[in-house]
Parts: C-alpha cells; structure tokens; sequence
C-alpha cells in the first residue's frame, strides 16, 4: 500500500495557498509543513520574549482557517514543525480554530526538544527529535500533529512509521523515508525553484512536491498534475545534496547512507528512489543553540566614477578616525566593484564601500557609526552619499550546535485526549564516523580543453548549517563525472572561491549521485544571524563556483 505525502511550506514565509492547492490538487494521505530553521528559531525566540504566549508560526493558523474544513472533508493527515518554541500553545490554538469552525479534528502534539533552561543566557535551545512522537500521536487517532523542534525530515518519517508499522530498528526502511522527506522538506526546491538548469522547465510557479512511499522504504517524487514546475533525476539530485555533508546522513531514528541512493526517472515528473540503506543512529542528538550575540549595525557608501580605490581610502581613513573616539568590537570594510569604465548610468559607474560593526554595547554601533557617517556629507569624496543613513543598531543572533545523550531528552507524544506517551529513545545506536572515499571513476583521457564556466557542465546547490557552507556540485553524464571526481577537489575549490583559501574545506565524493560535496567550515561566521559576509546562509555560493572559469574538455562541451 502507498503511502501520499505532501509538503505545503518550506520555510516560515512560504506561499501562502500552498495548502489550499496540495489539499485540492489531488490525492493525499498526510500533507507536511515545515516552518522551522536556525534563523527562525531566533525569531520565534524573540517573539517569546515580548510575548511568553508566543513562539509560534502563526501563518500556519491563518492557513489552516481557509483549508481545516477541506482537509477534514478529504481524511488528509495534517503533520507540521510549526509549533516551533510552543507546540503545545499551537495545539490549544488550533483546538479552538476548531472549535470555532464547527470541525471534529482530533489535535495532538510533541514536546521534550526544549533544553533552553539548561543553558541559561540564551534565546533558545531545542533539540532535534526524530518521527516516533509524531508516529506515536497519528498511530492514536490524531488528525493534526503539531511538533516543536525536530528534524525537518522526520515530518514524513513519523507518518511512514505509523502507517507502515514501522519500529526502530527497521533502519533501512526509515533511512528511505529520511531521503524522502530531505526530498520534500524545502517545498519548490525539489520541483525547480533555485535549480541550476531551470530554463529546462518552466519554473513560473513551481508546485510543492509530494512522496508516493511504499512499505520497504523506497518512494516516487511526484506532484499534483497541472501544477508548475518539474521534476527529474537533477531536480531530485540538488536537493539531496542540499545542507548535506557526507556519505553518511546522521538523524535521531537512522543514519542514512546517501552513498547507496539509487535515482530512476519513471515517467514526467516521476522519480523513483530506491536502494536506500539505513544505520543505527548516533547515540547523541544536536541541540541547536540560539542566542542574541550584541549589536550590528551597517553603512554603505557609494563612489561614483573616477578614483574609486582613493575614495574608499579616503572615507576608511575618516571613519577610522571618529570611531576611533569609542571604537567597536569588530569592524568589517568590503569593497564591492559593481562600477565599470565610461559607463551610461551612474549607477553602474558606481562602486559599494560597505562598512559593518558589532558590539556588545547598542550604543558603540548606533549614535557613534550614524553620527560619524553622516557628519561627513559635506566633508568627504566628491559625490558623498550612502545608500540609507544608518540606524540604532540591531540585535544579532549567534547559532551554536551543542549534542546530548539521546535518553538526556524527555520525547513525548501529547495525545489528542491528553494523556502522554513517552517515546523511548533509539537503543540500538553507532557512533558517527567518516567512511573512506570511495574508488573514482577512470579519469577522461587526454584530450583539448576550453576555458568555460564550470556551470556549463555541473550543476550545483549551497546552503548553511551553523557556521558552515556546504555546495553540492553534480553532472548529469558519467563522462562528465569522470572529469568532475578528478578536477574538482578540494585545493582546486579554493582556488576558484577565494573566500575559502584560508578555511578548512572537506570534499565528499558520492558516486552514485554523480557529485561531490564540499563544507566549508567557519565562512558563514557564527550563523546566518550574525551576518557574517555578503550572502549569510550561503544560497549562492554554488552559483558563484558554477561562474567561475576553468579548463573543461571540449568532449563535454
């Protein structure tokens, strides 16, 4: 029997309808939302801080109040990390949506992630939960399941195991259904959206993905007919390769071995998923730290035409010297050459000089940096001006991972009657190490070359956890590949991003996806929330080597 899983959010700010459109654009047993991510977690602990009733995804709500009666109508399962800091808070406030609607639905909830009273000074500590308390809620008769912070694929892993009777140890099964739900958990991303080729479809309006998964773990990769987008082996491909790192694919019910992923095209957007095997899981589980780490604040100064580099000097020279008077904790110029000679607009005759600082002190970047900055109006470069003035100074966040034991963790399912349920934790678990690299393939021979971006061959997808930047790079071709294993190693990354040189950069050979995976470790700073550099979470930065220009095999071109 197939099991129908739908995603309808990808982030907290997804597309609003999505839920409307996955519940009536065709046939589904349990449609997942995910809302949750690092950056999120601060928010919603932000939001709790003003507000102790708060730290909730309250787009999920207004969502579920136009779709609550079709998803009743249709006995489609509604599972969701949109609980955030307070599953249980979401779960009352559904309960009265509907009560409110007139609609029977039985709501339950997962709780036990919460460790934030175990690290005093932060924001938030969650830990990232596995399936079982949602299997445990849906195997008891809920028709909405609403968790807190688990991980993002255990959304679909918790509905498999209930509707297949799965049990822990049935690693090889639960490792397809992770695979699946890494699959899904980004919406549009598996369908098209932030994919390298997207001219091979028409990307408008991608719709969500869903998952036809079968007893033994394998699944299809599908979505409702008539919606946008597309589905193929790339499509699929970048998204498994997204915020991933090695072979092995760690989470709190199964390691999953990426290695021994099988992709099959089986019919327009239709990819079948199989072969995939399983491990006993690690025996810690990450906790995912967030706390306020001071004070940013930024300006950016345009430079216009002539003397670009003696402007920036310039202007460096002056700021240097006022805040000099109370100078930040850490100050960060970046000239950014977006001007070109004898240009017809005077925007791109004009270069960025941007300056950031942090404190711990909202007073050292705020009324210092917007008074040293605007007092130099009249008194500066010729053609002074700045993008905004700057502001007060903002508040910025700091991502940590810490890990527990996994019996540290108190997991409870939160039936829709109220009784609790304790979800044991995994017993039979493998302590997580690096597997050897796999054999190469027989490089291409000899043959000429052509300077060409390497994005004409390889397509590539990047993303951030924590500090860290992972860019998966994949080909489409086994020949392609025969060159890609070779060329692209980890010296020759650092060569192409120079961003990269001075920082430890591991590469992640698997074969079977035609691709490799790097991290890079420390770019990103002390999270996206930090805003440490130009693109925080990384999304481009596989766009930015897919730029860059190397010497490619004519044969491949």
């Amino acid at each position: 029997m197939t099991l129908r899983i739908g995603n309808a959010s990808g982030f907290y700010g997804d597309r609003f309808d999505a839920l409307r459109e996955m519940l009536t654009g065709g046939e589904l047993d349990v449609l997942t939302g995910d809302y949750l991510a690092e950056l999120t977690m601060l928010i919603l602990g932000r939001d709790r801080l003003k507000d102790p009733a708060a730290g909730y995804a309250r787009t999920f709500l207004r969502q579920l109040e136009d779709c609550l009666g079709l998803a009743h109508e249709r006995s489609v399962k509604i599972v969701t990390n949109a609980g955030g800091l307070n599953p249980a808070g979401l779960a009352d406030a559904v309960r009265e949506l509907a009560g409110r609607l007139g609609i029977p639905v039985r709501v339950a909830h997962v709780e036990g992630d919460d460790l934030t009273a175990r690290y005093p000074g932060g924001l938030a500590a969650h830990a990232y939960l596995g399936g079982f308390g949602i299997a445990e809620c849906l195997s008891a008769g809920a028709d909405i399941v609403v968790t807190g912070r688990v991980t993002d694929a255990a959304l679909v892993t918790g509905p498999a195991a209930a509707h297949f009777g799965w049990r822990p140890g049935d690693h090889d099964r639960l490792a397809g259904a992770v695979v699946a739900g890494h699959v899904l958990e980004c919406g549009t991303q598996a369908t098209g959206g932030n994919y390298s080729f997207f001219g091979d479809g028409d990307v408008r309006r991608p719709g969500f993905p869903l998952a036809e998964i079968h007893e033994d773990g394998s699944c299809v990769i599908t979505k409702h007919p008539g919606t946008g987008g597309f589905v193929d082996v790339g499509t699929v491909t970048a998204q498994l390769l997204y915020e991933t790192g090695g072979a092995r694919y760690a989470g709190p019910d199964v390691t999953a071995r990426l290695d021994t992923v099988r992709l099959v095209q089986d019919g327009p957007d239709r990819v079948r998923i199989e072969g995939v095997r399983g491990e006993a899981p690690p025996p810690d589980l990450k906790v995912g730290r967030n706390r306020l780490g001071g004070f940013r604040n930024e300006v950016t100064f345009v430079l216009t035409g002539l003397g670009v580099e003696a402007k920036a000097a310039l202007v460096r020279e002056q700021m240097g010297d006022a805040l000099a008077k109370s100078p930040p904790a850490d100050v960060r110029w970046e000239l950014v050459r977006t001007d070109r000679p004898d240009a017809d607009t005077e925007e791109t005759a004009s270069a960025l000089l941007r300056l950031v600082v942090r404190d711990p002190d909202q007073a050292t970047v705020g009324r210092a940096l917007s008074g040293a900055a605007i007092e130099l109006a009249l008194a500066s470069y010729p053609g002074f001006h700045v993008v905004a003035p700057p502001g007060k100074g903002a508040p910025y966040g700091v991502f940590e991972d810490v890990y527990v034991p996994q019996d540290a963790v108190d997991h409870r399912a939160v039936l829709h009657d109220g009784s609790r349920l304790s979800v044991i934790p995994a017993q039979d678990t493998l302590v997580l190490e690096t597997l050897e690299e796999p054999s190469l393939p027989e490089p291409l021979p000899a043959g000429p070359t052509r300077r060409a971006p390497l994005g004409l061959i390889a397509g590539a997808r990047s993303g951030d956890k924590g500090g860290n930047a992972n860019v998966g790079v994949w080909v489409r071709t086994d020949e392609a590949w025969r060159w890609l294993a070779h060329e692209l190693t980890a010296d020759r990354f650092r060569e192409l991003l120079p961003e990269s040189r001075p920082l430890k950069v591991v590469r992640h050979v698997l074969p079977g996806l035609r691709a490799v995976n790097f991290v890079v470790e420390g770019i990103l700073g002390e999270g996206v929330a930090s805003q440490a550099r130009f693109d925080p979470q990384a999304k481009a930065l596989g766009e930015w080597l897919r730029s860059r220009h190397l010497d490619i095999p004519e044969v491949l071109l």
